[in-house]
C-alpha cells in the first residue's frame, strides 16, 4: 500500500512538472503558442496519461495551475482557475472513459480535453477579457477555437503516444495496480 501511494505522488509531481516546464518553454520560445484563443499547446498531450494512471490527474491539475501562474500577469488569476478547472474534468473524464475504444484508439476520451477547454476556457475568454459584455456567438467563436487548439494537439500528437504506449507495453508499466 505505501508503495502505490510514493509512486502515485511520484508519477502525479513528474507530470505536473513536465506540463509546467512543457508550457512555459513554449510561451518563452513562442510567445503566446500556448497561452491565446488560439493555441496549439503542446504540454496538452500530456493529458493522454489520464488513460494510464489516476495519477495524472493531480499532476495535470497542478502542472496547468503552475504554467498557468507564470502567465498572471497577462491573464491575472482567471486563467490559473478556469484553467485548471478544465484541466481537472477533462482528465476526471479521460479517466472514466479510458477504456472506451473505438477502432482500438481511445477517441471518446481524446475529445474531452476539447471539450472542457472549449466550453470553460471559451467562456473565460469572452466573460473576462472582451469588452461590451457577453455574446453566444463569440463565445462559440472563442470556445471552438480553443477546441480546434486541443483537437490537433490530442489528435496529431495524444492518439499516436497512446498507441505507442499501449503497443510497447508502457501502459502496465504506468499503472498503479
Amino acid at each position: 500500500m505505501k508503495r502505490k501511494t510514493t509512486l502515485f505522488i511520484v508519477q502525479a509531481a513528474i507530470i505536473a512538472a513536465m506540463y509546467a516546464t512543457l508550457t512555459i518553454l513554449q510561451n518563452v520560445l513562442l510567445p503566446g503558442s500556448a497561452s491565446m484563443a488560439v493555441q496549439f499547446r503542446v504540454s496538452e498531450v500530456l493529458t493522454i496519461l489520464a488513460l494510464f494512471t489516476p495519477a495524472a490527474i493531480p499532476g495535470l491539475t497542478i502542472g496547468c495551475i503552475i504554467a498557468n501562474i507564470s502567465s498572471l500577469a497577462v491573464l491575472g488569476p482567471y486563467d490559473m482557475i478556469f484553467g485548471s478547472i478544465a484541466s481537472l474534468l477533462a482528465a476526471l473524464t479521460m479517466y472514466a472513459l479510458r477504456n472506451v475504444r473505438f477502432f482500438k484508439l481511445p477517441i471518446l476520451a481524446a475529445l474531452m480535453p476539447a471539450l472542457f477547454n472549449g466550453l470553460i476556457i471559451g467562456f473565460e475568454i469572452e466573460f473576462f477579457f472582451i469588452e461590451g459584455g457577453f455574446h453566444f456567438g463569440d463565445f462559440l467563436l472563442q470556445g471552438g477555437l480553443v477546441a480546434l487548439g486541443e483537437l490537433a494537439v490530442l489528435f496529431v500528437l495524444g492518439l499516436p503516444l497512446a498507441f505507442i504506449i499501449e503497443n510497447r507495453g508502457l501502459d502496465k508499466k504506468l499503472s498503479l495496480s
